[in-house]
């Protein structure tokens, strides 16, 4: 996905204020989730492979992965294309449970010169056995190996890490997460493969479902319908560079021999590639396990439907601090390193962020949620029409009730298509002359269509779901495969009327930008757009998100 025109639509996707676009049919199997390898033994080696960049560099890079899978699952248990090589960036997912006896056993195939590595549960109580002392923890020397015990503790999102020449070995790529689940259901919470169903269109199934768990700690305040891992790293491949060079002179030497190890400099320190779950834009958009990348398994690209309370686990790796922007809402923070932030009575405490600025080694782990309150439009395009004499029949999608709840939301029946509506907007349309300004009739200067509908982001509507444009104007432009509707003849009153191309199965939703809010970082190799940017996607209940893989 690196056509020029991909480029043109995401430069101009960042000239709406609030980052609301309608998507047609981008590739529909890209979706995220928090993917990893549960179990409670895990066999981990550290060693060297290529990490590939949308500029078509092949950075030389160390990371941990998998000896073997044996006596772990993929999970989610939904996954169908799971994979662990014996070295990936980030490093596995360890996904336990708390109370559970955790070993990891490390084995150090990184090159001789590299010398010992090892790994790091920052907040963890740890029992290290094997290896050689190190300055912060046991070490697996190359070719040997060190085993790491620890009790899971309370739930949470935690980082893990080397603890050997961090300043290397970290900016190499040896780095991961570990995911503590809760070992209970909290009450009022809906346990896995459980939630409650929600509007089904004609030749669909019921949505699969993608948790890990029911709640993210052991509080019911903490309950989720969706769930998302994002790690945060940068690289210097000058740095990679040079210590892929090292590594080549020194090749076949013996450890601990006369200039059999590694010096590289690593300051000044200039990072030139900025990752998301180790891939750049526009790759971190392509599917969790994708071949194309064998070493970058976890890709960054969130789906959700409108109401859902969506779990963010958020890490940043590497050296720098990294503002990000998650674009439609702030993310109400449940908790950091693992540490769920209460008041003295018990409620939750956490901050509403606009940036979920992370450190290096930090952790949070926040609740994200869209509605499409405050649009002042009526997203689902609820406007129907008296149908001529011999016309098809009004659209019954178009008479949809919305019933408020004590909060303003359509919540009364979660098989309804505008669940979790905002009813204040429930039959406002959004302006008769949509060229136009505000003064023109409507609450929105809309773009030019002519403008924004090159590329794949920009479907053309502002409103919710594949055949929103018709239940909304009341007719179908001419060339529409909408057939619900009588025509409105050569144009339309939508624009650009008949670019909702999508069947009910289809994707046609809401695109959000998040990013990071230092522009150095939305470069590859100081090419924009890139880096740590991805799109978040609100999709219609129309539409079935598939995050199998």
């Amino acid at each position: 996905m690196r056509p020029m025109n991909m480029k043109n639509a995401i430069l101009k996707t960042r000239l709406l204020l609030a980052g609301v676009l309608a998507l047609t049919s981008l590739a529909a199997t890209a979706h995220a989730a928090a993917p990893g390898i549960q179990g409670t033994t895990f066999n981990l080696t550290a060693a060297p492979a290529y990490l590939t960049q949308p500029d078509g560099q092949a950075v030389y890079s160390w990371g941990y992965g998998c000896t073997n899978t044996t006596g772990v699952t993929f999970a989610p248990t939904t996954t169908t294309a799971g994979f662990c090589n014996t070295m990936q960036v980030p490093g596995p997912t360890l996904i336990v449970t708390e109370g559970q006896a955790v070993t990891v056993t490390l084995t150090n195939n990184l090159p001789t010169s590299a010398g010992n590595t090892s790994i790091l549960f920052p907040g963890l109580n740890v029992t290290a056995t094997g290896g050689v002392a190190g300055l912060m923890t046991q070490e697996a020397a190359p070719a040997g190996t060190v085993t790491y015990s620890f009790t899971a503790p309370t739930p949470g999102t935690r980082s893990y890490y080397s603890g050997t020449q961090g300043d290397l070995q970290v900016e190499m790529g040896l780095y991961g997460a570990i995911i503590v689940l809760p070992a209970t259901v909290q009450s009022g919470c809906t346990a896995v493969g459980g939630l409650p169903a929600h509007y089904i269109a004609p030749g669909n199934t019921a949505e699969a479902d993608f948790r890990l768990a029911a709640s993210a700690y052991d509080n019911p305040h903490t309950c989720y319908d969706r769930e998302y891992l994002f790690q945060f790293s940068e690289m210097d491949p000058n740095i990679h560079t040079q210590a892929e060079a090292q590594v080549l002179a020194t090749t076949g030497c013996a450890a601990g021999a006369a200039g059999c190890s590694l010096n590289v400099p690593t300051e000044p320190y200039h990072p030139a590639y900025f990752m998301i779950n180790g891939r750049s834009m526009p790759d971190d958009m392509d599917t969790n396990y994708a071949p194309q990348y064998p070493h970058q398994p976890y890709n960054g690209n969130p789906h959700m439907h409108p109401g859902e309370m969506v779990l963010l686990r958020i890490i940043g790796q590497g050296r720098w601090q990294h503002p990000f922007h998650e674009h439609a809402n702030h993310v109400r923070i449940l908790a950091r390193d693992g540490n769920l932030i209460l008041t003295p009575n018990g409620n939750l405490a956490g901050p509403a962020l606009f940036t979920t600025t992370t450190t290096p080694g930090m952790a949070m782990d926040g609740i994200f949620y869209y509605t499409g309150r405050g649009l002042n439009w009526d997203m689902y395009g609820h406007r129907p029409y008296t149908p001529a004499a011999g016309a098809p029949a009004a659209d019954p999608l178009s008479k949809l009730p919305c019933t408020p709840d004590a909060n303003g939301y359509n919540t009364s029946d979660t098989t309804a298509l505008n669940y979790y509506e905002w009813c204040q907007d429930h039959n406002k349309p959004l302006q008769s002359a949509p060229f136009g300004d505000v003064s023109a009739g409507g609450p929105v200067t809309l773009p030019d269509p002519n403008i924004l509908t090159l590329g794949a982001w920009y479907g053309g509507s502002p409103y919710l779901g594949p055949n929103a444009t018709s239940r909304s104007t009341g007719c179908a432009p001419a060339g529409s495969p909408q057939s619900n509707a009588p025509s409105c003849g050569s144009t339309g009153v939508t624009p650009p009327s008949g670019t909702i191309a999508n069947s009910p199965g289809g994707e046609a939703g809401f695109a959000f930008m998040w990013h990071s809010h230092n522009e150095r970082e939305i470069t590859t190799n100081n090419i924009f757009p890139g880096g740590m940017m991805m799109m978040m996607l609100v999709d219609s209940r129309e539409f079935q998100i598939d995050e199998s893989n």
